[in-house]
C-alpha cells in the first residue's frame, strides 16, 4: 500500500520500496542504492549471500514495473565504491530499462561520469523542476521544496516492555522530504521528529504515516 503527498498541487506517491513517484511528471525517484557495496563486502570476506547481490536489481525491477516511469532519477550514491562485478550487472540491467535515467551525484559516486554517459545515463549535481529541488544532500533553498537522500533516515518505535523497532522512513519537514535508502545493507540514521515533522515508515508491504 502506498501513500500520496500533495505538494504545490503535485502528487508524489511514496512506495514501500523506499522509492517515490511524481505522478504529473512521470518520474520515479530512488535514493542511495549503493550498488557494489555487497560485492565489496564479499571481496573482503564478509558472508554476504550471492543472491543478496542480485536483490537491489530485483527490487528496482519491481518498482519500475509498478510505475512504468518515463524517467528515473537516482538521488546519489547509486554505486557504493569503485567498479566491481556489479558494474557489469548494472550495464546489463540498464539495457532493459526503456526510461531515461538521470543520476544526481552523491558523495559515493566516484566512478567517472564518462562511464555513466557511455551507458546513456545523464549526470548532474542537482535538478530544479517547477517548485522542487532534487539533491543528494539535504538542502534548504528559498522558494523550493527539497527532495534528497544521503541520511538513510530511520526512526525508533518503542513497543510494550523494552521492545524496539528501527524502521526506514520518508522523513518530511516543512520544505523537505528525505527519502530512505533504497539499497540493501545500507543502515539507518535515527531521526527524532520535531514539531510538524511527518514520518512515513516503510515495511515490506506498505507505507505507514506515524502522524496518523
Amino acid at each position: 500500500m502506498t501513500k500520496t503527498l500533495t505538494l504545490y498541487n503535485q502528487n508524489f506517491i511514496l512506495h514501500p520500496s523506499g522509492a517515490m513517484f511524481w505522478e504529473e511528471e512521470d518520474i520515479l525517484v530512488i535514493s542511495d542504492v549503493h550498488l557494489g557495496k555487497m560485492s565489496h563486502f564479499r571481496k573482503f570476506g564478509s558472508a554476504v549471500p550471492q543472491q543478496a547481490v542480485k536483490g537491489n536489481f530485483q527490487k528496482m525491477d519491481s518498482v519500475i514495473a509498478f510505475f512504468a516511469p518515463q524517467k528515473i532519477v537516482f538521488l546519489g550514491d547509486l554505486f557504493h565504491s569503485s567498479m566491481n562485478k556489479e558494474w557489469l550487472m548494472f550495464e546489463t540491467w540498464l539495457k532493459n530499462i526503456p526510461a531515461e535515467v538521470i543520476l544526481v551525484e552523491g558523495n559515493h559516486d566516484i566512478i567517472s561520469p564518462l562511464k555513466y554517459e557511455a551507458l546513456g545515463v545523464r549526470i548532474t549535481s542537482e535538478i530544479v523542476l517547477h517548485n522542487f529541488l532534487f539533491t543528494h544532500h539535504p538542502e534548504e533553498r528559498s522558494g523550493l521544496f527539497n527532495f534528497s537522500g544521503h541520511i538513510h533516515p530511520g526512526v525508533r518505535i518503542n513497543g510494550l516492555g523494552r521492545q524496539q523497532l528501527k524502521l526506514s522512513c520518508f522523513f518530511k519537514s516543512k520544505d523537505q522530504l528525505i527519502l530512505p535508502a533504497f539499497g540493501e545493507f545500507t543502515g539507518k540514521y535515527i531521526l527524532i521528529p520535531q514539531g510538524d515533522d511527518e514520518v512515513y515508515v516503510v515495511t515490506k508491504e506498505e507505507v505507514i504515516c506515524l502522524n496518523d
